[in-house]
Parts: C-alpha cells; sequence; structure tokens
C-alpha cells in the first residue's frame, strides 16, 4: 500500500475537541511536524476530517 507523509500547517488552538483528538491520533501534537503513515482508508478519512490544518504528500519508494 503506498505511503503518504502528513505535516501539520496549522495549529489546533480555537479547533474543535473532535479535531484536536484526529489530529493526536495521527501522531500530530507540533507546528511542522511531520509523519509517514500507509494510505488507509481509515487514515485518509482522519486527513479528510483535518485536511484544512495538514499538508499531505506521497512518498515514494
Amino acid at each position: 500500500m503506498a505511503k503518504i507523509k502528513i505535516t501539520q500547517v496549522k495549529s489546533v488552538i480555537d479547533r474543535t475537541e473532535r479535531q484536536k483528538k484526529t489530529m493526536s491520533a495521527l501522531g500530530l501534537n507540533k507546528l511542522h511536524a511531520s509523519v509517514e503513515v500507509e494510505a488507509t482508508p481509515q487514515i485518509l478519512g482522519m486527513v479528510n476530517k483535518v485536511n484544512h490544518l495538514v499538508k499531505v504528500e506521497e512518498v515514494k519508494g
């Protein structure tokens, strides 16, 4: 399965509790932090919910 790199580009201050927990579940807790994860349907759904706070790139390799 493909891997994606998710980078937090906006703060979670003044966001809903659900969005804060989604960011935490993705492993993002600081601005400009990045994680590489498998592009499963569950992860893509979580990214879709917080797409205004993150930048997503496909990892080649």
